[in-house]
């Protein structure tokens, strides 16, 4: 029987950490996937606004396949600068592709704009700080909601936050998980109910006890965000030893769900990314078991997005999930 792994979290899947830093004053943050050993990667972007760096180089055909760590922070343009932390704590470990006699650590990044939340003005310095920090604060551990880069986060009309979530396939016997930092033009409720759009995915209570809709979903499309200043970022990866082929239809698949995860969704206010990483730690599939893998990886990317709401907190006048539906 397919179930969560026993953090329901990224880290389920063996070979990766994660860790999260918050800036003292202003509402925003950076979270980091740190592979012990270098993952195989590939990417799949839909957002029509997106902010990244390192993302091309994730492509089939490209000569560097592995990646060491990803980051996803708040900051727009100005966050991109936490992947210079990371980079220099892996230098500092002797890490990253070797390219003659240096070794240059490779680390994508993907942001989101958190600016409408606190002050605007931000600067580089203090997001290659949190880079460093967030990757000192790695470990099994998976904080949720309003932690990392899911601090000035927002879904909707609804503060949201960073989710996780996992599954083992009884087939293959290989683990797929995904972290959501969760900052959506769209709306991860249905009109006119507390019913998340996921609610179908909820495993073991993990959204807070779904029901079900009572009539036909309407047709109301809800875009409450600020526009232009969205994004929905996702890593998702599993313990199957993939190559970047693979691990590319793993990114694709999992932009499903998003979909059945946020409504509307890939717009053109949003930067809607999904890294996928392979560790290798269990054995390799066939193209049935790379199917069933990419389902999950939809299902648990549904799944990490909706907690990602119903964890977060309410801040600066930006309601939460949880005190909407106890109300």
């Amino acid at each position: 029987m397919n179930r969560p792994g026993p953090k329901n979290a990224l880290t389920d899947v063996a070979g990766l950490a994660v860790g999260h830093a918050e800036h003292a004053t202003w509402p925003t943050g950076t979270t980091v996937v740190v592979a012990e050993e270098a993952a195989v990667a590939a990417a799949d972007q839909r957002g029509g606004a997106p902010g990244t760096r390192e993302l091309a180089l994730m492509e089939p055909g490209c000569l560097v396949e592995r990646v060491d760590a990803v980051v996803l922070s708040g900051g727009s343009a100005y966050g991109l600068a936490a992947a210079d932390g990371v980079v220099d704590r892996l230098a500092a470990a002797g890490r990253g592709f070797a390219a003659g006699p240096a070794r240059v650590p490779i680390v994508p990044a993907l942001i989101l704009f958190d600016l409408a939340l606190g002050p605007p003005e931000r600067d580089t310095a203090a997001y290659r700080e949190l880079g460093a920090r967030a990757f000192d604060a790695r470990g099994d551990a998976v904080g949720l909601g309003d932690v990392g880069a899911g601090r000035g986060a927002t879904c909707g009309a609804l503060k949201a936050g960073i989710g996780s979530a996992s599954i083992t396939d009884a087939a293959t016997g290989a683990t797929v998980a995904a972290l959501a930092a969760v900052n959506a033009a769209g709306s991860a409720v249905m009109p006119g109910t507390d019913t998340l759009w996921a609610w179908a995915f909820e495993q073991e209570g993990e959204f807070g006890g779904q029901v079900p809709p009572a009539g036909p979903i309407a047709a109301e499309v809800e875009i409450a965000g600020l526009t232009g200043e969205n994004t929905t970022l996702v890593v998702v990866a599993t313990d199957a030893a993939l190559d970047r082929p693979q691990a590319k239809r793993l990114a694709v698949m999992a932009q499903d769900g998003l979909a059945r995860a946020l409504r509307p969704v890939h717009t053109p206010f949003d930067g809607d990314t999904v890294v996928a990483l392979a560790t290798g730690r269990s054995g390799p599939v066939d193209a049935i078991g790379l199917a069933r893998l990419g389902a999950h990886a939809a299902d648990v990317t549904a799944r990490a997005i909706a907690k990602g709401v119903v964890t977060a907190g309410a801040l600066d006048g930006v309601p939460a999930y949880r005190d909407r539906r106890g109300r």
